[in-house]
């Protein structure tokens, strides 16, 4: 039997990703529309950038789900979406991309 990695793990991961975001500029001060928000595409690619995603969407849906105590997604793959994403930017994203891989496999081992 595997056993699950500690919630906090998963909490330590989200707080690392904001401060990566945060030190990339890539935190937004402002909330997009609550149109933009309802989005049903994956990342919600139609209405949000990818940072958007994971400040408006992403971080606050999981936190949610560890301080409920509710079951986690089954899969996390948000990595090879940012890697794809940022990827052709000059940003030095490397830390930020071994955080989000963390986290898909943090997340993905839960289940």
């Amino acid at each position: 039997m595997l056993l699950e990695p500690p919630r906090s793990d998963i909490a330590e991961r989200l707080i690392d990703l904001e401060a990566e975001l945060r030190q990339l500029n890539l935190w937004a001060a402002d909330t997009p529309t609550p149109e933009a928000l309802a989005s049903e595409q994956p990342f919600a690619v139609d209405t949000l950038t990818l940072e958007q995603w994971l400040q408006f969407i992403f971080l606050p849906t999981l936190y949610q789900l560890l301080d409920s105590g509710a079951a986690l997604p089954a899969r996390c793959a948000i990595a090879p979406m940012a890697e794809e994403t940022w990827g052709k930017r000059q940003l030095p994203i490397a830390r930020l991309i071994t955080t989000l891989q963390e986290l898909d496999r943090l997340i993905t081992e839960t289940d």
